[in-house]
């Protein structure tokens, strides 16, 4: 098989991936008939002050005959850390109660309100079974199931490609359908009520269900045309519609007094002072269906064993979000065993149209309301990224290894017009995070 046509199906499987459920494109190194091609990799994420995580994967492909491939892939997430709850930061010490209703936390003044009691496990395993159904055809086909504490997902997918102009332009054609189902601790909260502490007699009304469901489909359509036999370009589209429930439990938004903007004290309904209960928030309501719209484009080239890639993405969706993504990766041969390939991506995202950073005393929804929508949660806020990386490897004939570290950084703007002690106050603080990925192909 000609080079040209390799980088094809190599892109071909990264379309895959884009809908979900089966495993990422990676370079590969060509196994016999009937043995199996393994890769073990291994992820440390750390937020500083915040979530840290450490990934285990294992994948492995087994080539069946020429065009006949089965995957398998097993990943294995330890979540640790504290994550933003959404509530606003003050001048005064609050407390909050933890999302299972039973027990407090205390966030000192000035600070980001941080639940540290964030913990969770995830095991995910997926298959695939790539099948050539003619000459110029081919099928794959996906399952995938994870599994943590409050939340389990079931997905399918599959793809469709077609050669053309004598092998030289791939068409392709992907679906994947997920169904996800919610059980977090102490039932799913009741949209804008108070968070209270089991305890207290009005805790059952701030509860609805003990679970909740989504579905998500999404829809690809993609082509790949080599150029000449260093470089080809790929353009994708991709739907998404999502259904059922979308809001994060655990995510709440403060009530503050209008003039001051201190938050409100759940008990006395007046701003808090040192040393009183626990400030009033209310928990969060997103809408419960979704739909994106994605465009992609990737060019990638070989320059004399040195290949370069670049990507753009623009997505929107019905909640006014829309966001451009440029990703850039030089692979810079320095043998004929060894690599270094830099990386930069910068990501930029305008806010969802229910965005809301806190409410004024007496503004906030009625509890229990369907119709309004509001988030505090900062990852559908206003926000610039960016991401540097470097990555060095060795790639032998038949197994090959690399370390990757990378540094994200994430800005994110400001509310307008706040009110009181709120504008001594940053709300939208910096996240940085540092990452590291080892990976072994044998």
């Amino acid at each position: 098989m000609k080079k040209h046509q390799k980088i094809t199906l190599a892109l071909a499987t990264a379309t895959c991936s884009l809908i979900g459920g089966l495993p990422n494109a990676q370079a590969e190194i060509s196994p016999d008939y009937g043995d199996w091609d393994v890769n073990a990799a291994l992820l440390f994420y750390s937020e500083a002050d915040r979530v840290k995580a450490i990934e285990p994967v294992i994948s492995a492909k087994k080539q069946i005959d020429t065009d006949e491939t089965v995957s398998l892939k097993l990943v294995l997430d330890s979540l640790t850390g504290a994550s933003a709850n959404g509530a606003v930061s003050t001048n005064i010490a609050q407390t909050f109660t933890r999302p299972s209703g039973n027990g407090t936390y205390t966030t000192s003044a000035n600070e980001t309100p941080l639940d540290d009691t964030f913990h969770d496990t995830r095991v995910a395993v997926s298959a695939s079974w790539e099948m050539p159904l003619s000459r110029m055809d081919k099928l794959v086909l996906g399952g995938n199931i994870s599994n943590e504490y409050d939340y389990t997902s079931i997905g399918v997918s599959s793809l469709f490609s077609r050669d053309i102009n004598e092998r030289n332009t791939t068409l392709s054609a992907g679906l994947s359908f997920a169904s996800d189902s919610i059980s977090p601790e102490g039932g799913t909260p009741n949209p804008f009520s108070e968070m209270l502490p089991a305890g207290d007699a009005g805790y059952s009304a701030t509860r609805v269900d003990t679970s909740e469901s989504k579905t998500t489909i999404d829809v690809l359509f993609g082509i790949t045309q080599v150029i000449d036999k260093n470089s080809l370009l790929q353009f994708n589209y991709s739907f998404s519609q999502a259904d059922g429930y979308l809001t994060d439990p655990f995510k709440v938004i403060s009530v503050v007094d209008a003039t001051t903007g201190i938050p409100i004290d759940y008990v006395t309904g007046v701003a808090i002072v040192p040393g009183t209960t626990l400030s009033q928030v209310v928990y969060e309501n997103r809408p419960d269906s979704r739909t994106k719209h994605s465009m992609f484009t990737q060019y990638k080239r070989n320059f004399s064993g040195d290949v370069f890639d670049i990507s753009y993405r623009y997505m929107f969706d019905d909640w006014e979000i829309n966001s451009h993504t440029v990703d850039f990766k030089y692979r810079l041969k320095t043998s004929e065993t060894t690599f270094w390939q830099p990386h930069v991506r910068f990501y930029q995202q305008s806010e969802a149209e229910f965005y809301k950073p806190y409410y004024l005393s007496g503004s906030q929804p009625t509890a229990g309301s369907k119709t309004e929508f509001a988030t505090a949660d900062y990852r559908l806020g206003e926000m610039n990224t960016m991401t540097l990386g470097i990555e060095y490897g060795h790639v032998y004939e038949d197994h090959g290894w690399s370390f990757a570290a990378e540094y994200y950084l994430q800005t994110s703007t400001e509310p307008d017009n706040k009110v009181g002690e709120l504008n001594n106050q940053e709300l939208s603080p910096d996240v940085d995070a540092f990452m590291l990925r080892f990976n072994y192909d044998f």
